[in-house]
C-alpha cells in the first residue's frame, strides 16, 4: 500500500478504500490498519492529507516550471535543471519539516562538549562527514572523518565517555558505518546516526538519529537525493553548536580565514 500510495499519490486520492484494497491486493480491514499506523484515525483522514500534500506538490511544480517530477529521458536541459532544482527544494524542505528539535539540540549539546569527534560516512556519505569534519575543525573542534572502515576501527578504539560518533548512513544498511558506531559506543562514546530510514538495523543501536527526507527518482538514486538532505541537517547541526560555543569559536575562525588568505588571488591578478 505505501508503494502504491508513494509512486502514484494522486491516483490514491481519488479511489475509494475498498478500490484501493483491490488494486493493492488486500482487504478494506488492513488499508484501516494502515492508515492508523501512519498516525491518521482511518482511511478517509488519510485521504485528506494525502490530497492536501498533493495540492501542494502541484504547487511547488508550478513554482519551478514543470508539471510532474520525473526526469524522463527525452528531457531537454531546462526541464532537467527545473526537476532536479524542485527535489533539491523539496529536500530541504521535508528534512526541515521533520527534523527533530530536542534531538538536534541533544547532539549539539553532546558535540560542543566533547574532547574528539569521530565521523563515519562512506562513498556519498564520505563527503557529508567530510564536510561536518571540516566545520568543526574550523571552529578549533578535535574532529576526524573516517571512509575507511579499518581506520574508523581504530580510531572508535581509542574514544572515550564524552567524546561522541557521528555516522551517516542514507540507507542505514552501510556495515561500515554500523561496526565504527559499535566500537564508539562500547567505548562509551554517544553515537549518532543521520539517516534516510530511522526504522533502519544500525538505528536501534545508538543513542541519537537525525533523520533526513529525501525521495529517489529514475535519475537521482539516494546516494545523490540524500546528499543535499545530509548538508542540511549537517548546516542545522554545526549551527547549534556554534551557538553553544559562540563565546569561543571567533577567534579559531578568524585564526582559519587568515591561515589561507595568502593563497587567494588579488583583485585584478590575472591566473596563468
Amino acid at each position: 500500500m505505501a508503494k502504491f500510495v508513494l509512486e502514484d499519490p494522486a491516483a490514491a486520492v481519488g479511489i475509494t478504500i475498498s478500490e484501493l484494497a483491490v488494486l493493492c491486493e488486500t482487504s478494506g480491514a488492513s488499508v484501516v490498519r494502515f492508515c492508523r499506523s501512519l498516525g491518521f484515525s482511518g482511511y478517509a483522514e488519510f485521504r485528506r492529507e494525502l490530497a492536501s500534500s498533493v495540492g501542494r506538490e502541484q504547487v511547488t511544480l508550478g513554482r519551478f516550471g514543470v508539471s510532474d517530477s520525473n526526469i524522463a529521458s527525452d528531457d531537454d536541459a531546462h526541464s532537467v535543471v527545473a526537476k532536479i532544482a524542485f527535489h533539491e527544494a523539496r529536500a530541504i524542505e521535508a528534512t526541515a519539516s521533520a527534523i527533530d528539535t530536542d534531538t538536534l539540540d541533544a547532539v549539539a549539546a553532546a558535540v560542543a562538549g566533547a574532547p574528539r569527534i569521530d565521523i563515519y560516512g562512506v562513498a556519498s556519505s564520505g563527503l557529508a562527514a567530510l564536510d561536518l569534519q571540516q566545520k568543526l575543525h574550523r571552529i578549533g573542534m578535535t574532529s576526524f572523518a573516517w571512509s575507511d572502515v579499518h581506520l574508523a576501527l581504530t580510531s572508535a578504539a581509542v574514544l572515550s565517555a564524552g567524546c561522541v560518533a557521528i555516522g551517516f548512513s542514507h540507507s542505514g544498511l552501510t556495515v561500515e558505518v554500523a561496526d565504527s558506531l559499535a566500537a564508539a559506543r562500547e567505548r562509551g562514546a554517544t553515537t549518532v546516526l543521520v539517516t534516510n530510514f530511522p526504522a533502519s538495523p544500525i538505528a536501534v543501536n545508538v543513542d541519537h538519529m537525525l533523520v533526513t527526507s529525501a525521495s529517489e527518482t529514475r535519475y537521482r538514486p539516494g546516494a545523490m537525493s540524500g546528499r543535499i538532505a545530509q548538508l542540511t541537517v549537517i548546516d542545522f547541526l554545526f549551527v547549534r553548536i556554534a551557538q553553544n560555543l559562540s563565546d569561543r569559536m571567533a577567534a579559531p575562525l578568524q585564526l582559519t580565514y587568515d591561515a589561507v588568505q595568502a593563497h587567494r588571488l588579488s583583485v585584478g591578478r590575472r591566473s596563468r
